[in-house]
């Protein structure tokens, strides 16, 4: 609402924690307007297709109880996230993510990502989109998938409150920023995937073996 105060044009896409403003989809002020999907025509010519990526979920398209059950658990674990965080920079230890931890904590979880990611991109390939856009699964990525009919640059914002990760569009060139990177937040393309999958085998996966 600041952006809107200040003039800035806002589009502000509906996702399954705001399933609510979706019976609104298609309101639209002077810079406010409220969208489940947007397609981007691009100055490079290219079209980015950018959505919040809960359609692809079965567990919410077919189950809402389960769904709505699901949102209240994570924001139950983000908040006692907070409290915990609190008592830990009161003792000079580092934050920690109890969501991530428990998202990669089992085979199931990493596969979802894979599913997700692979359902996404080839949605997009068929329908000659450049970039598909997403988020729900929180897990921040730029790269190029490839399948049988083509390929396209999957972009996954992650999140401002897990991640600390957002996506942003300037001189036609995608970046993935990280708040508490370095001075400049920002990881070239390679460098993210990199980082990605550093944290998968280094962290991840190794757990996963360990119970395994």
């Amino acid at each position: 609402m600041d952006f809107v105060r200040d003039d800035v044009n806002v589009i502000f896409l509906t996702g399954n924690h705001d399933d609510l403003l979706r019976k609104f989809s298609g309101f639209k002020t002077q810079n406010l307007q409220l969208a489940d999907k947007l397609v981007l025509q691009l100055n490079n010519g290219k079209r980015a297709w950018i959505f919040h990526g809960d359609v692809f979920d079965l567990s919410i398209q077919y189950g809402r109880w389960l769904a709505k059950l699901a949102g209240k658990s994570y924001d139950w674990l983000i908040a006692m996230n907070r409290m915990i965080n609190f008592m830990l920079s009161k003792i000079g230890q580092g934050k920690i993510s109890l969501a991530q931890k428990i998202k990669f904590s089992v085979k199931k979880a990493v596969k979802f990502i894979r599913d997700f990611e692979s359902m996404a991109a080839d949605h997009a390939i068929d329908h000659g989109y450049d970039y598909v856009i997403c988020g729900h699964i929180h897990y921040p990525q730029i790269k190029t998938m490839t399948n049988s009919k083509g390929s396209v640059t999957y972009l996954n914002a992650g999140d401002w409150v897990e991640n600390l990760t957002s996506l942003e569009y300037d001189k036609g060139q995608w970046r993935l920023y990280y708040y508490q990177k370095d001075e400049t937040g920002y990881l070239n393309q390679d460098e993210q995937e990199d980082e990605t999958l550093k944290a998968l085998v280094y962290e991840d996966f190794k757990q996963i073996y360990t119970v395994l």
